[in-house]
């Protein structure tokens, strides 16, 4: 997780996100650097446009806590309708996210 933290860090620093930069972080925070870990970040985030990732990331959870809120009251149907569209929403925000999964395993 830190090798994430650390380009989430040079990104709201507004600073370029490439090798020497995440070593740096990494070093001046007490961590073994693995440079091909720090490669394979930096190359992963290259096409990834961190600034909407976040957004997206921050506004997903709030749409998915408001289906089952939604879903309390009386309309089944019209219920289970909202349900089945925000579970779309959710995939295609998914979607977006398919390069920085292969980071964190």
């Amino acid at each position: 997780m830190e090798y994430v933290y650390a380009a989430m860090l040079l990104h709201s620093a507004e600073k370029e996100i490439d090798e020497d930069g995440v070593n740096a972080v990494l070093t001046a925070a007490g961590v073994d650097v693995d440079g091909a870990r720090v490669k394979a970040l930096v190359a992963s985030l290259g096409s990834v446009d961190i600034g909407e990732a976040m957004a997206t990331a921050v506004a997903a959870p709030v749409a998915a806590s408001a289906a089952p809120a939604a879903s309390g009251g009386g309309g089944g149907e019209a219920a289970a309708g909202e349900e089945a569209e925000a579970e779309e929403e959710a995939e295609d925000d998914a979607a977006g996210f398919e390069g920085l999964g292969s980071l964190f395993g």
